[in-house]
């Protein structure tokens, strides 16, 4: 009886073990505000933004949406079908778990994410970029200023801090993708900001690339793109 107790209970387990779906990648959601809608997990494919798992929420509710994934990824997380670019929260997730808190007033402000290693990678570059963001529309309102006032100098003084800043945010993309070899983050930025860059730039920074990365989805999109743009012999 005990030996056939032992072989029933190890039955039971293999059981709820394949009844359990395993997810490569699991987003659990908290959206403070949110009692019904539909949020959507989206994805670039063959540069289609496409959705790759939704659901409707009714109430309180534990929010978790599905993927699969067979490297570190960028994914898109949305509360409209139609969004505009700006009203989605854009996260780079790995294998295993991201969680997303955020609030329904501020979608994409409020979003607070915990997850990969790629996704801290990702929000270090995002803050400098906001910083010549920031810059820029104290240039742009300037610049109006400077118009109003038929102030030439200053046009000309704004225009020469523009194009720097322009420059210094490329270069900062550069090194950027350099000093994160090892991380996929690298041939994404390099893939979606500085994708007419000189090719011999484009070659060194992939040839720097660790193997991990270089056998990950941006990794080989990237090697893809370089041999694509290479002149013909």
């Amino acid at each position: 009886m005990k030996n056939i107790s032992i072989l029933s209970l190890i039955i039971l387990l293999i059981f709820i073990s394949c009844g359990k779906e395993n997810h490569e990648l699991t987003v659990k959601t908290t959206i403070k505000g949110l009692q019904k809608g539909t949020l959507y997990l989206k994805k670039i494919e063959d540069t289609i933004l496409v959705t790759v798992d939704s659901l409707i929420i009714n109430g309180n509710q534990a929010i978790e949406l599905h993927s699969k994934l067979e490297s570190p990824e960028v994914f898109v997380l949305d509360l409209d079908k139609s969004s505009k670019e700006e009203e989605r929260i854009i996260f780079f997730a790995d294998k295993g778990i991201t969680e997303i808190n955020t609030t329904l007033k501020n979608f994409v402000f409020d979003a607070k994410i915990k997850g990969s290693s790629q996704q801290k990678t990702y929000e270090e570059y995002k803050l400098m970029m906001s910083k010549f963001t920031n810059r820029n529309l104290e240039l742009i309102k300037d610049n109006f200023i400077a118009q109003k006032e038929n102030d030439t100098a200053k046009l000309k003084e704004i225009q020469k801090e523009y194009d720097n800043s322009i420059k210094r945010k490329y270069l900062y993309t550069v090194n950027f993708a350099l000093n994160n070899k090892d991380s996929e983050v690298a041939p994404y930025l390099v893939l979606t900001e500085i994708y007419n860059a000189n090719l011999n730039l484009l070659d060194t920074i992939n040839k720097m690339l660790t193997p991990k990365v270089k056998a990950s989805k941006y990794g080989k999109d990237l090697q893809s793109y370089i041999d694509e743009i290479k002149p013909r012999k």
